[in-house]
């Protein structure tokens, strides 16, 4: 079994580069950690995942913070398949843009990624949200 190396979030995993939809299935597995640049988008770069933490008040961080707040299914599909694509290949305005923090949105999803700041400069996915169209009336 190999050795890991600690990080600010838990173990590193740094097998799951490019390959989303198995970090987000290794970190629902052990519910602790982070897999550095399991995600990527040629606009910024790598992202890393990270469990995460979530509150009884819905705040957190995280992949637990967007498990505990939509399930494991969102519109049908498993958040392992959902999220790497969406994140990778969505078309999004950038509502949010600073040095520390971007926010993405489309018609029916929102994503937000922050710099960790102690670790490497690079991106966290720190949420991702379904946006609720209006009633028609």
């Amino acid at each position: 079994m190999p050795k890991y190396q600690k990080g600010e979030f838990g173990t590193i995993y740094p097998q799951f580069e490019r390959k989303g939809k198995e970090a987000i299935l290794h970190l629902i597995k052990t519910k602790e950690g982070e897999c550095t640049k399991a995600l990527y988008r040629k606009d910024i770069g790598f992202i890393d995942i990270v469990w995460g933490e979530n509150d009884k008040n819905d705040k957190g961080y995280g992949l637990k913070h967007i498990i505990e707040k939509h399930g494991l299914v969102i519109n049908n599909f498993y958040v392992s398949d959902f999220i790497p694509i969406v994140v990778e290949f969505g078309e999004f305005n950038q509502k949010k843009s600073d040095t520390n923090k971007k926010v993405y949105e489309s018609d029916t999803f929102r994503f937000v990624i922050a710099i960790n700041s102690k670790k490497d400069k690079r991106w966290l996915l720190t949420a991702f949200d379904l946006i609720e169209k209006p009633a028609k009336k």
